[in-house]
């Protein structure tokens, strides 16, 4: 749904109607996913010593990022679709930036947390964008994927829309073992739940790998606390 791609010859996410109808999927069928989403990222953020600052990388429209900002972060946006940042800056986004995932244009440990939701799926590279995300965090990283393992990733790719043509899914393994393969010694911990679960947890989270959405916390080994 998301994502900075970089990949030739198409980035479907440079449409303009695919940002003009993103949010539109958040007030209708997508919005019992929201909240569940919303839910598991808010706990996986409470299990870092009190971040302030983030930037969401793969911002899209800025629908997680103006949530994370009502909640009291100060967020910064980044992504390399101007369709999405246009769409974003008309609903009154957080400081948006046009970059590229795999060369952020921050200094090191610029903020305390790094966000990819919904954005590693699309990346051409995405070990070199968490090698960034690593680069720019103080504490460490939160990640959100659509699980390879739920049915939900085998509807979006046959759905036959160009978006979900070009994402790669991954599992909670495959994920984990990206993150290690990318970063090596500099994490400290992962965790992992799944939620949207099938009913009538779908608003749970759960250790089990068969929720639709995956969330990530990954601390680095660089946060002394």
């Amino acid at each position: 749904m998301r994502g900075d791609v970089t990949a030739a010859p198409l980035n479907p996410f440079d449409a303009p109607e695919l940002a003009v109808g993103y949010e539109a999927w958040y007030a209708t069928e997508g919005r019992a996913a929201d909240q569940a989403e919303r839910r598991l990222l808010t706990w996986l953020l409470s299990g870092l010593p009190q971040p302030q600052t983030l930037v969401e990388i793969g911002v899209g429209t800025g629908h997680f990022a103006r949530w994370l900002a009502s909640e009291g972060y100060r967020v910064v946006g980044v992504d390399r679709s101007a369709p999405m940042l246009a769409e974003a800056l008309q609903r009154g986004s957080v400081p948006l930036i046009r970059a590229d995932a795999a060369d952020l244009p921050f200094a090191n440990d610029a903020f305390d947390v790094a966000l990819l939701i919904t954005t590693l799926e699309f990346l051409p590279c995405p070990e070199r964008a968490l090698q960034e995300a690593a680069r720019v965090a103080r504490q460490g990283m939160i990640l959100g994927v659509l699980n390879r393992w739920h049915p939900l990733a085998w509807q979006r790719k046959r759905s036959g829309l160009s978006v979900w043509q070009v994402a790669r899914f991954y599992a909670p393994p495959e994920l984990a073992r990206l993150v290690h393969q990318a970063l090596h010694r500099s994490v400290a911990s992962m965790t992992w739940r799944t939620t949207l679960l099938p009913a009538p947890w779908v608003q749970s989270s759960s250790r089990l790998p068969v929720g639709a959405f995956i969330g990530m916390r990954v601390v680095l080994s660089k946060w002394k606390g």
